[in-house]
This record gives structure tokens, C-alpha cells and sequence, in this order.
């Protein structure tokens, strides 16, 4: 494998996913078998949200997520927002939803006040970004009280059975599958390594409690390598 940009190298990681915006849906359709869509739709139903509420989609990509609240919550007012500016404009061009509001900004500096959204949530966020803790902290931030937070991301691989079979998928299936879609494979080598490298569902439940979060729950999917988490930032007392 070509040598890989790290999380912490923020200006590769923006480049490299500037560079697959135009493919970055179908990929994750392919890598995923289509299951992604059923996990986002998990993801927006744990939030429980109430009426009307405001929602930040931070690391957005085109908008899939920020798609699906409206779905469920045709009330909602939702802020997609992203630091590759090609992703942004991608999922802007291509929606008509005026209730969707478009943001380039940074997860681990957000550009919001305290206490805003009614939920955080976030889909293939945490393990690009350099600090976990802190861009957690800003979701805590501005989070309202009573608010939620909630993450789809991957997770690494357990070691039993199946752990051949998927180390052999990340480690070369996903990295060919960039390569035939893309014509470049070194972006989904990087998918292979992020997601072999991060934390662990139950590291990241702590960590996200640590952030503030209390109830964190999580739940294991697609044998065991994708992983949504969530939680609610209770009212203070």
C-alpha cells in the first residue's frame, strides 16, 4: 500500500475527500452492500427527537444523513455541515430542501453558540478527525439540554472466526473497489486503515460519556465493523 495521510493531517484528509466527493455515495452503497441507508435510518430513530427540532450534521459528506432526519422529521431544520468544501457544494447543488442549511466548518472548532441544536449527529466523522476528545466537546458544546448525539462510524474488527475473511475485505477488496470506481485506490487504503486503527465501540462510548454525554449506548452492525453510538446531554440540576 502507497503511504497514507493520517487523521491528524488535516489538509491531506480535506484534499482526499475533496477528491471522491463526486463518488463518495456510491462507494459507500458498494463497500457497504447498501446497507448504510438502512443505518442511517437506525441512527435518526434512536434520537427520539421531539417536535420540530434543530439538528447539526457535522462532517456531513453530500447530505445523506441530514437527508434522512427530514425524512423521518419533515419539521426539522437541519445544518449539514463539512470541512471539504467540494462536499458541501455537492450536496447543496443537489438538494432542494430549503430547511437543509449548507456550512463549511471544522468538527473540532464549530462555528456555533452553546446550547443550539436539539441534536448532534454525525455519519464516518470520528475517525477522521485529529482529536476525538476535542470534537466531541464541541458536539457537548452545543448541544442543547435534553439534547442528543449520535454517531454512525466504523469500528475495528473482533478477533474470531470471521476475522480473516475481514481483514482480507479492508485491506484489499475496499482498496480494488477505489481503484475501479475511482481509477485511485488510495483513499480506500486509507479507509482500510482509519477503521482498522480507531477506537473500539466501547472506548468510543466512553469517550463520548467522558465528553458529557450520559445513557451512551451503542449498536454493532455489518459483522460487527460499523458501530452507531448514542446519547443525551441530560438538563442541568
Amino acid at each position: 500500500m502507497t503511504d497514507q495521510p493520517k487523521a491528524s493531517d488535516k489538509k491531506h484528509v480535506r484534499k482526499m475527500f475533496g477528491k471522491i466527493a463526486h463518488r463518495y455515495d456510491l462507494l459507500n452503497r458498494v463497500m457497504t452492500f447498501g446497507q448504510d441507508i438502512q443505518w442511517r435510518k437506525i441512527l435518526v430513530k434512536k434520537l427520539a427527537l421531539s417536535d420540530k427540532p434543530t439538528v447539526l450534521d457535522i462532517g456531513c459528506g453530500t447530505g445523506d444523513l441530514a437527508g434522512e432526519v427530514r425524512k423521518q422529521h419533515p419539521d426539522a431544520w437541519v445544518v449539514a455541515a463539512d470541512f471539504t468544501p467540494e462536499m458541501v457544494l455537492l450536496g447543496a447543488n443537489s438538494s432542494s430542501d430549503p430547511a437543509i442549511d449548507w456550512v463549511i466548518a471544522d468538527a473540532q472548532n464549530l462555528p456555533f453558540a452553546n446550547n443550539k441544536f436539539d441534536a448532534v449527529i454525525s455519519g464516518y466523522l470520528l475517525r477522521n478527525v485529529p482529536d476525538v476528545d476535542q470534537a466531541l466537546s464541541e458536539q457537548y458544546r452545543v448541544s442543547a439540554e435534553d439534547g442528543r448525539v449520535a454517531s454512525l462510524d466504523t469500528t475495528p474488527p473482533e478477533k474470531n472466526i470471521l476475522f480473516p475473511f475481514i481483514s482480507f475485505y479492508l485491506n484489499y477488496v475496499i482498496p480494488l473497489l477505489g481503484r475501479i470506481i475511482l481509477g485511485d485506490s488510495t483513499a480506500y487504503e486509507y479507509l482500510s486503515s482509519s477503521t482498522q486503527e480507531f477506537l473500539d465501540a466501547d472506548k468510543l462510548a466512553k469517550k463520548i460519556g467522558d465528553a458529557g454525554y450520559s445513557k451512551v449506548k451503542y449498536q454493532k452492525k455489518m459483522f460487527k465493523t460499523m458501530a452507531i453510538h448514542w446519547g443525551i446531554k441530560e438538563r442541568s440540576v
